[in-house]
């Protein structure tokens, strides 16, 4: 399955029921140089729209929202000792969190590529 995208820059990959989830090549790059995140805590329960995660920057604090619901099943604790993974692969090693997800409908409303790059280029 291929990333889709919600309208706050966060990137879904869902694969069988557990989906992957980070920020875009165009979140990163807006935060600028990213210099810790806070990833939640596996077996943490999410609904489609809580915070995920809180990366902050040399720009600023911003938080990362979840796509769908379900449950934390693993974190990307390589960002605790390496936040600069958000910049150098957002779409790879800069995920923040895997989710078994308890309603896989919620992805059908998300953005597929071309759809996001629409949106973006409207942005600038």
């Amino acid at each position: 399955m291929a990333l889709k995208y919600t309208e706050d820059h966060e990137w879904i990959l869902l694969e069988g029921k557990v989906a992957t989830i980070g920020v875009s090549d165009y979140a990163q790059e807006q935060l600028g140089d990213v210099v810790f995140v806070e990833v939640p805590e596996v077996g943490s329960d999410l609904s489609k729209g809580d915070e995920l995660a809180v990366v902050e920057s040399v720009k600023a604090a911003s938080e990362v929202y979840s796509p769908v619901s379900g449950t934390v099943v693993a974190v990307n604790s390589e960002l605790e000792d390496a936040p600069t993974l958000v910049n150098e692969d957002p779409n790879g090693g800069g995920w923040f969190a895997k989710i078994e997800v308890s309603d896989p409908t919620e992805i059908d409303g998300l953005m597929d590529e071309n759809a996001y790059k629409t949106y973006i280029e409207g942005l600038d």
